[in-house]
């Protein structure tokens, strides 16, 4: 009889503690955390295997970075068009779980493959990893939050979304901590065959997540449908002085380790504060702004060093305000555009921005330019990139008005 006391008392003091961080109802914290166990699993998984991912890429020559993006783009249109299908003909509680575990088994192939084959072999099987890992994260990733925008209003999810994506980047923490400490000493298979389990965690979030949507949306048509490379020209630089493709490996998780505890200390504790404070618009805007400014920075400065702090501080901007901020865009849609003009955002349109940035940055070198010239030319592009965000955010902003009295 004591313990049945004690937990309740632990419960609410835990309550209680969240809600100092955030602002959290007692009925959404289920949801709340089955989320962060969700998104945990799957980023955990995706940063077991981005390093591998990237020492492969490198290890195929940083030249044959660009055809690996078309690879990707490629390899997007080709898993767009099958889980369009599912989206369609399925509910949500039965093609996600169908979709992660697609990625799961690919996972365990490639770890297969890996340990089979000889130096040439894992050449081009690292080759078919990059691309395929391009496309898994995003595709994962995507679907993730694609559930998550059809679980939470929108007002739902500026109070949340950036509490929830902190268990993106804690995943993200702890899958680049795993593969820093073990990659000389296991063998990818080991790493890949973990993420896999991971995947299997995820699909067992989804399941609990999707009994406890009735309770959860306050939208009774909701509740009755149940259902982010790496530049070539920085990796030539630091492709050398690595004494063995596992220290490579080590040193890709190590960065991402750094990015992701930065972008947990803005997640937790600006990311909502900002999105209620300034808007969707303003917080939408953040980004481009900043792109604009570390640019206009390596113009003046054009260093390697510039480039990795510009880096690491837009990356951490990216995932702990713009990617939380994107998502509560999508509140305020119907739920159709949510599965599969999301989808197709979310994956194809994305690598589209990749292709072309990948092969603009190759013309231009081949013209002669250097990094600054490449950063003049980025900063006009960002401009448009503000003024869109600002016309997106202050767009959804007058549409979630508009929905509020009905809800």
């Amino acid at each position: 009889m004591a313990n049945n006391d004690r937990r309740p008392g632990i419960a609410e003091a835990g309550y209680r503690l969240l809600c100092r961080v955030i602002d959290v109802r007692r009925e959404e914290l289920p949801a709340l955390l089955w989320c962060w166990l969700y998104i945990f699993a799957v980023l955990s998984s995706y940063y077991i295997m981005r390093p591998i991912r990237d020492e492969m890429g490198v290890a195929g020559g940083v030249n044959n970075l660009p055809w690996l993006f078309t690879g990707t783009l490629i390899g997007m249109v080709l898993v767009n068009l099958p889980f369009a299908w599912l989206v369609k003909t399925l509910p949500r509680s039965r093609f996600i779980p169908l979709t992660y575990r697609f990625f799961a088994v690919n996972i365990v192939l490639f770890a297969i493959a890996l340990h089979f084959a000889d130096q040439e072999q894992t050449i081009w099987i690292g080759r078919l990893f990059f691309i395929w890992v391009s496309v898994y994260n995003l595709f994962v990733v995507s679907i993730f939050w694609q559930l998550n925008v059809d679980l939470f209003s929108p007002e739902q999810g500026k109070r949340l979304f950036g509490f929830i994506a902190a268990g993106a980047t804690i995943g993200a923490i702890v899958g680049s901590a795993l593969t820093a400490s073990l990659a000389r000493h296991v063998a990818p298979m080991v790493l890949l065959l973990g993420a896999a389990v991971l995947l299997e965690l995820a699909v067992f979030a989804v399941g609990r997540l999707s009994r406890l949507s009735p309770s959860l949306h306050q939208q009774p048509a909701a509740a009755a449908a149940e259902e982010q490379p790496i530049g070539g020209s920085v990796l030539a630089g630091i492709t050398h002085g690595f004494p063995d493709r596992g220290a490579q490996t080590a040193f890709f998780a190590t960065v991402d380790l750094l990015v992701n505890t930065l972008t947990l200390v803005i997640q937790l504790f600006l990311t909502g504060r900002i999105m209620l404070w300034l808007g969707v618009a303003l917080a939408l805007s953040f980004l481009p702004a900043l792109t604009i400014a570390g640019f206009g920075a390596l113009t003046a400065a054009p260093t390697l060093g510039a480039i990795a702090v510009f880096q690491i501080l837009r990356r951490a901007a990216d995932y702990g305000i713009a990617r939380p901020t994107r998502e509560v865009l999508f509140t305020v849609v119907p739920r159709e555009d949510r599965y599969k003009a999301k989808s197709f955002i979310d994956t194809f349109v994305y690598r589209l921005g990749d292709q072309l940035g990948a092969w603009g940055v190759a013309a231009f070198r081949w013209l002669g330019a250097g990094t600054a010239d490449l950063a003049l030319v980025a900063i006009p592009i960002a401009a448009l990139w503000l003024l869109n965000a600002l016309w997106l955010g202050r767009r959804q902003e007058r549409m979630a008005e508009a929905r509020a009295p009905a809800e």
